[in-house]
């Protein structure tokens, strides 16, 4: 019976993600393409791996009992690949990364940076709000803010240290009073933010150790920084933003920054991994141009 580990590693994309097109889709492949080595599968093993219907897809009771045991022998497979890898001087082959959009933005100088040096290396870097489970999901590394790190992996300080900036509309802030402290704020004008994890983002305020925390009541909740910022400078309200997704704007005079003085300096982003015995050259050369920028950096705000 002839299966490759491709065929195997659909299996698993599909179990991942619940959906054959977006299982392709990590795959690069077509959605019928993977249909079709599945059915080749399944046929070659006499059992259906997968229930489909027209809305869902879920693993069988002998699909659950196939990757049980494939998904830790496939993990020994790519780690002994690994470790031979590792003995290559070269850097080559596929690095993935998941990360947060803003995050993601601070780390693409340094993607283009690693793809010139190293001309047969390969990134995908997969941009979501919410936090993955970067080993699960079959991903070298991840993106997130310091305080967002899961406790178990390995982290590297990346980037300045990030900030939050409050902001109206010009037009917004002439006819609403000027608030001068976080207990001015009405909640009912705040934009409500819900996190990746469904919960409502609080907003936090602090100055000279003094912390406080406003619980905004807005009529309009968003997901997505981008369309919170479109609001804003329509004049829905106070958003409350990462700095660096409204410098510009703030720069321009298209929104008015309050209670600057309230939102100190925050720890940056983190690039983590699992602890791993036998890194890729690719992956080690990666981790070397994060702690040279990371240096850089220090020296520059020094």
């Amino acid at each position: 019976m002839e299966t490759g580990l491709k065929g195997l590693e659909a299996v698993l994309a599909i179990a991942r993600r619940g959906s054959f097109r977006a299982a392709a889709l990590d795959l690069g492949m077509s959605t019928t393409a993977l249909s079709h080595a599945i059915g080749r599968l399944e046929a070659s093993l006499g059992v259906r791996l997968f229930n489909r219907t027209t809305r869902s897809v879920s693993l069988s009771d002998a699909g659950l009992a196939f990757v049980d045991r494939i998904g830790p022998a496939l993990a020994e497979i790519r780690g002994a690949m690994e470790s031979a890898q590792s003995l290559r001087s070269t850097p080559s082959g596929l690095l993935r990364i998941n990360a947060s959009v803003q995050a993601g933005r601070e780390i693409a100088p340094l993607v283009v940076d690693f793809l010139r040096r190293y001309p047969e290396m390969q990134v995908e870097l997969v941009t979501e709000g919410r936090l993955v489970d970067i080993v699960a999901e079959g991903f070298d590394l991840g993106i997130r803010p310091a305080d967002l790190v899961p406790r178990d992996m390995i982290a590297l300080p990346l980037g300045r240290p990030q900030r939050y900036a409050v902001v109206a509309s010009p037009n917004w802030v002439a006819s609403h009073p000027l608030p001068r402290t976080p207990a001015d704020l009405r909640p009912d004008d705040c934009l409500r933010v819900r996190l990746p994890n469904r919960a409502l983002f609080p907003w936090q305020f602090q100055r000279q150790g003094e912390s406080v925390q406003v619980e905004a009541r807005g009529r309009l909740t968003l997901d997505e920084p981008a369309i919170a910022r479109t609001a804003v400078l329509e004049g829905a309200g106070i958003g409350f933003f990462i700095e660096q997704d409204v410098a510009a704007d703030i720069a321009a005079g298209r929104l008015i920054r309050l209670l600057e003085e309230w939102t100190p300096p925050r720890p940056g982003f983190s690039l983590y991994y699992p602890g791993r015995r036998h890194p890729t050259a690719g992956f080690s050369a990666f981790l070397t141009l994060v702690r040279e920028a990371a240096t850089r950096g220090g020296a520059q705000r020094g």
